[in-house]
Formats: structure tokens, sequence, C-alpha cells
């Protein structure tokens, strides 16, 4: 039975009430990354079941001891204060957190790509065998340099995410590293050149178009993703697979979460069969960036 609060005057509630909601503002999406995805009908909802669980934990410090709640918070802020200065989960992923809620299920739309890929798979598949197999026969995601190189890569951002997205936080933060630090340097005028992924990290992430879609796609099949390199017209670029629709919405809730700066207005994705892929290229800012174009001449599974 809760106890007497009677003694509480109007002010000392309404103090009390304020640390409440001053407590669940971060407790709620720090909570958030341990709850499973919760997708329905395109809304995310999981940010909003953890909403409801502290607004309800919150409660139940109020209705057994309302000043518990000092307490309470004072521990939070002290937590996220510590974690601000080791680089953890702290109050700047609490904003970003909110922020990728609302933009995933309000400000970032859904672009699929329409192209020949969709219209004629067999003839994309088998246009231009010889550029195909070149590029193909580059793509080498068993080298122990290329294995240890995303390995590293893959665990510089976005750790604190990890219990919340798993491996799609390692694949993030691998495209984040690749997509900051490649520099374009074009082949020369009379010779394509296709350079292996151990070349290209040896050179210092340097190389074109077909260079950078080796590399990423060497370089993401080495912790476990899925990809696939597309020929379009005066360019390439590597994509990542996401899986079905439910997985395409938690990847792109992950994207515009750990991607906010400028918030991610579209997500761009071809689709065919149920299976969804975006885009990888180094001309978008995030994964799932802008197509340069959509004549798609040739599709390179890997």
């Amino acid at each position: 039975m809760a106890i007497d609060e009677s003694k509480y005057t109007t002010f000392q509630r309404f103090l009390l009430n304020v640390l409440s909601l001053l407590t669940i503002i971060p407790l709620a999406p720090y909570l958030n990354r341990y709850i499973p995805h919760l997708v329905l009908n395109g809304w995310h909802m999981d940010m909003v079941v953890a909403v409801l669980a502290t607004f309800l934990f919150t409660r139940l410090l109020l209705w057994i001891f309302r000043p518990l709640i000092v307490p309470a918070f004072i521990l939070i802020c002290t937590i996220f204060g510590i974690n601000y200065f080791n680089d953890n989960y702290s109050f700047i992923n609490v904003l970003n957190d909110y922020k990728g809620m609302v933009q995933g299920n309000w400000g970032a739309k859904n672009n699929k790509q329409f192209d020949i890929l969709s219209l004629y798979p067999r003839k994309v598949e088998t246009y231009r065998d010889k550029t195909v197999r070149g590029i193909r026969d580059k793509v080498n995601y068993k080298d122990s340099l290329v294995r240890n190189f995303s390995v590293a890569h893959s665990l510089k951002e976005f750790d604190e995410y990890f219990p919340k997205y798993g491996k799609i936080s390692r694949y993030l933060a691998l495209f984040h590293y690749l997509n900051r630090n490649f520099k374009y340097v074009p082949d020369t005028h009379r010779d394509e050149y296709f350079a292996t992924p151990m070349e290209t990290i040896q050179n210092g992430l340097g190389g074109d178009c077909d260079d950078h879609s080796i590399l990423m796609a060497s370089c993401m099949q080495s912790i476990g993703a899925r990809c696939r390199i597309v020929l379009i017209q005066g360019h390439a670029y590597p994509e990542l697979y996401c899986g079905s629709k439910e997985d395409f919405e938690i990847m792109k809730q992950a994207i515009v979460t750990l991607f906010p700066n400028p918030p991610v207005k579209e997500i761009h994705y071809h689709e065919m069969k149920g299976e969804y892929w975006i885009n990888l290229d180094y001309t978008a800012r995030h994964p799932g960036g802008k197509y340069m174009n959509d004549k798609v001449y040739a599709l390179i599974e890997l």
C-alpha cells in the first residue's frame, strides 16, 4: 500500500512530477536500445513502448514514495554525464534517438528506383559479360587484410547501438568510415583497371567508382553482409541487401537515427520479388542515398 502523501504541498508535487518527466526523457531512448523492433503498418513503435514503460516506472516510484524520483533522476544524470566523457551513450544520443524516431516515422520517404533492373532482369544479368567478369574476379572478402581492416573500422562508430540494431550497426559504421575517407582517382583514358580491395586499402583508399564498389562490397561481405554491384551509364555502385520489407524498415530506422546530419529525407532502394537493396555509393552522404541515374545495364551478383 502506498505511503500517505497528503503532507506534500502542491508545489512539491508539481516539482516531483517535473523530475519524473525529466527522468522519462533520457531513460526512454536508453531503454529502447534493448527493445526488439516493433513495426506496425510501417510505423516504428518500439520507442513508444519504451516511453510507456519508463512512464509506468516513474509513476510506480511516485506511488511507492514520491521522493524516490529525486535519487533516480540524479543517478540517470550521473550515468549519462559519465558516458558523455567516455564516448558512450549520453544526452547527445538521446536527442539523436528522438530525432530518428520522428524522422523515421514522418520525415524519411521510401523511393523505389524504377529501371531496367526491375523490368528485364535477364537482360541485366547477361549484359556486358566482360566487365561483369572483370569486376567480379577482383572482389575478395576472404583475404585477411580485408577482414581485419573491416572489423577494425566496423567497431569505431555506433557501438552503443549494437544492442538495438545488432549487425546493422557494424555495416553502417563500416560504410561511414569508407564514405568519409574514400578519394576519387580516375583510371587512365586508355584502359579500365579494376583494383582488388587489398590494393585500394594499401594505396590509401583511392580509386574510381568500380574500385570503390569492389572495396565496399568486399569489406561488407567480410563481416557478414550480402552485397552486389550495379553498373549504370557512366558509373558503378555497390548495394547492400536489407532482406524483407520488415528488415528494410529496420534498416531505414537505423539509417535515419545514425546519420542525422543532414536529416535523411528519402531512402532510395531497389526491390524485386520482396528483396530490398539500398545504395552504398560514395556519392551519397548516407546509405540509401540518391542514385546518379536509372540507366542500369549490368548487375553483378557476388
